[in-house]
């Protein structure tokens, strides 16, 4: 038991343990260069050795990793040069350029096969998280480490892998090729492209399981990233390195708020990586045309895993995701990624566990599902200045039943987050889109994500909301009202009037500032429903040609002055007015 332990304990906190067998007592600098070498190839935080001195070696030494021994003793290099009988000058030529190589690699069999999930006896040295190929030219991943056997994940071919099979270690940990490249492609969670436009050059290799930065590293959030969706950047607005879960039953809107942050995005510097998790193929193709035709794929990426794709692909695509996001964040870059969505994500990772023999719990989801999306969304956040100011801002998808936000993958994920937008179904039905349900939906970041402009332009937004809901539910049973609960009601009526968005016109910020202080004075409560929006988009249009430069000076500063807040009032009367010139 204490040896599976530390077995266990070892894999799971990337240590690698080591015996060295040396010539002669090892200089610290030789230790701490072999360390070094170490930490690289296996992608280890820690490195162990176990030293010991054997001077039948000659010179040099030999290192053993597990199963892997790298041979660089002079004994082995005379052993492997006594059949030519070199001469004095190639002998010292072939000293100084031998490297050392693993002589011996791991093999093992499959002894059952099922739904891309197969049982692998003999190779029992292989760590969790470590890529293994088939004869056949398949590759799966280690998921599951048992005292006599390895549970592995199929990404492919799993149709020609069966009993018997043989299987090789890699020595490498499952990773995504990642580079600028990526930019504007659709590729699968391994990191190849599936859009049909060739070959993509990457640069680098990121893992896809990495920890998390740790606290120091990161700093708070305080610099807002813009939806362009007026209810959400007004009420529970979005900092970078924030996670804000978008929650609601199928059919209500959700990943048209993700697409419409990430249109958003445009001309901001802020890269975006759109995560889709078991949808269908069509809905994909949708958002990638939808993201092409308004010029927003140029600096976005898509990573799907279609619902026909395996369990274990749809798997792996979130971390897939993340680790391209990750490569873009050292580089002191802002990302914005969508999981869309982690309900289905889940699935899948039940249906792998299933497959593991692992133990049920709750609605047949294994005990680790809490920490399935925990070490996905701990990665999203944003680092300090001096490690680079860069950010991972995530917005997670989950989709309920019948509203059921208490099911058990919603309140985790709930749990995980620093707020929800929840959209309701009798919201979206009623015509009130994005169907925002105020009082179920936060943002725990608050007020440290927005301007000084739009904190002062909708400081009684919220409260003004909830008063028009309760009062609605009350002037039901009445039939005479006073005047001042009419004028209540008008006032709601215009708000939620106001906050209706059509799919693809995002605001920017200045836009829903000025919006908000018309709303805030009562302006808009005078102007038939049916009329409000499409005249205070034809306002909004004018007063941006405005010769104050109230608009550009809010988005510039993000601030409001008294005197804006008055230019803006003027402007508005003037419009309504009908002199589009009188503007002061």
């Amino acid at each position: 038991m204490a040896s599976e332990f530390s077995r266990e304990f070892f894999s799971a906190n990337r240590i690698v343990k080591a015996d060295l067998h040396c010539a002669r007592q090892p200089r610290e600098q030789d230790l701490d260069k072999i360390k070094a070498e170490l930490k690289s190839l296996y992608d280890a935080t820690e490195v162990l050795l176990d030293v010991s001195v054997d001077e039948s070696l000659l010179s040099g030494y030999v290192l053993q990793v597990g199963d892997r021994v790298f041979d660089n003793s002079g004994r082995h290099a005379l052993d492997q040069m006594t059949g030519d009988k070199p001469d004095l000058a190639t002998l010292k030529t072939r000293v100084e350029d031998y490297k050392p190589a693993a002589n011996t690699a791991e093999g093992g069999t499959v002894v059952s096969a099922a739904d891309g999930i197969v049982t692998v006896e003999g190779m029992d040295r292989a760590v969790y998280g470590e890529i293994v190929t088939f004869e056949n030219g398949a590759k799966g991943m280690v998921e599951s480490v048992e005292p006599s056997h390895l549970g592995i994940m199929l990404f492919d071919g799993a149709e020609s892998v069966g009993v018997g099979t043989l299987v090789t270690r890699t020595g490498k940990r499952a990773g995504i090729p990642v580079g600028e490249a990526f930019l504007g492609r659709v590729i699968n969670p391994l990191g190849e492209p599936i859009d049909g436009k060739g070959a993509i050059e990457a640069v680098g290799y990121n893992p896809i399981e990495k920890q998390a930065p740790g606290i120091l590293e990161r700093q708070s959030v305080d610099t807002p990233l813009h939806t362009g969706i007026l209810s959400i950047d007004s009420m529970f607005p979005i900092g970078r390195g924030q996670r804000e879960l978008i929650i609601g039953d199928r059919q209500t809107g959700k990943t048209s708020i993700a697409t419409d942050t990430i249109l958003n995005q445009k001309d901001t510097g802020v890269l975006c990586i759109y995560v889709a998790i078991g949808q269908k193929a069509s809905s994909i193709a949708r958002v990638a045309e939808d993201l092409k035709k308004h010029g927003a794929m140029g600096y976005t990426t898509i990573v799907a895993a279609t619902a026909s794709d395996s369990a274990p692909l749809q798997y792996i695509a979130p971390y897939a995701g993340t680790a391209l996001a990750e490569y873009f964040m050292a580089q002191g870059k802002s990302v914005l990624i969508v999981y869309d969505d982690l309900s289905k994500h889940a699935v899948a990772y039940r249906a792998i566990s299933l497959l593991l023999r692992r133990s049920p719990g709750r609605e047949a989801y294994p005990g680790d599902v809490f920490y399935l999306h925990s070490r996905l969304l701990e990665r999203s956040c944003r680092m300090r200045d001096d490690l680079g100011g860069g950010s991972i801002t995530a917005l997670p998808i989950v989709e309920t039943q019948a509203g059921d936000v208490s099911a058990y993958i919603p309140t985790n994920v709930i749990s995980i987050t620093d707020g929800q937008i929840f959209l309701e179904t009798a919201l979206f039905n009623a015509g009130n889109r994005p169907a925002v349900n105020v009082g179920l939906s936060v943002s725990r970041v608050g007020g440290a994500a927005q301007t000084k402009a739009m904190k002062k332009a909708n400081a009684n937004l919220r409260i003004e909301l909830a008063q028009y809901k309760d009062m609605e539910s009350f002037s039901q049973f009445s039939s005479d009202l006073d005047a001042e609960t009419r004028r209540q009601l008008e006032h709601g009526k215009a708000l939620m009037e106001l906050l209706k968005q059509p799919l693809y016109q995002p605001k920017s910020d200045a836009e829903q500032v000025v919006l908000l202080t018309l709303a805030a004075h009562g302006v808009l409560d005078e102007i038939k429903t049916g009329e409000l929006r499409q005249k205070t988009s034809a306002f909004v249009r004018q007063f941006h040609t405005d010769p104050s430069g109230v608009m550009d000076e809010i988005q510039a500063s993000g601030k409001l002055s008294p005197e804006q807040v008055q230019t803006i009032l003027n402007a508005w009367n003037a419009f309504a007015g009908g002199d589009a010139h009188a503007i002061h």
